[in-house]
């Protein structure tokens, strides 16, 4: 014979389960969407974990010969075989895209660059041949 406790706590228990699986049916859903992604860098990584992208701040820096750089921003798209192929940077002093050649070239490059008041594009080919167009 059943008690009214035994009883009831086995409704409440065929009730929690009820519950507890019309919410995992249910698709997954944000509450809320965040205004802003705040990071130091961020990166994309492809399948096998291999960063593919990445946008980094990086700090201004003196060399030792005494050369120094602003603090730059950094966008590089990246080919599945390590080679960073298009780069954007940009400081208070300089911008500039550059979009290299494929994976097993030096010399293929274009260089699109505006630095203090001047602007230019240089572009160069893996057998020598360079064109530098300037205003």
């Amino acid at each position: 014979m059943k008690t009214p406790f035994t009883l009831g706590l086995t409704v409440l228990n065929i009730g929690a389960a009820l519950i507890s699986i019309t919410q995992a049916l249910q698709p997954a859903r944000a509450d809320s969407q965040a205004d802003i992604l705040r990071a130091r860098a961020l990166q994309i990584v492809d399948d096998r974990g291999r960063v593919r992208a990445s946008l980094t701040v990086l700090p201004a820096t003196t060399s030792e010969a005494g050369l120094t750089t602003q603090e730059t921003v950094l966008l590089r798209l990246i080919t599945e075989k390590g080679r960073p192929v298009v780069k954007i940077g940009a400081s208070e002093q300089a911008s500039g895209v550059t979009i290299a050649g494929p994976t097993g070239t030096r010399d293929t490059y274009a260089i699109l660059g505006a630095d203090a008041t001047a602007s230019s594009l240089k572009l160069r080919s893996e057998d020598g041949r360079e064109q530098i167009i300037k205003p």
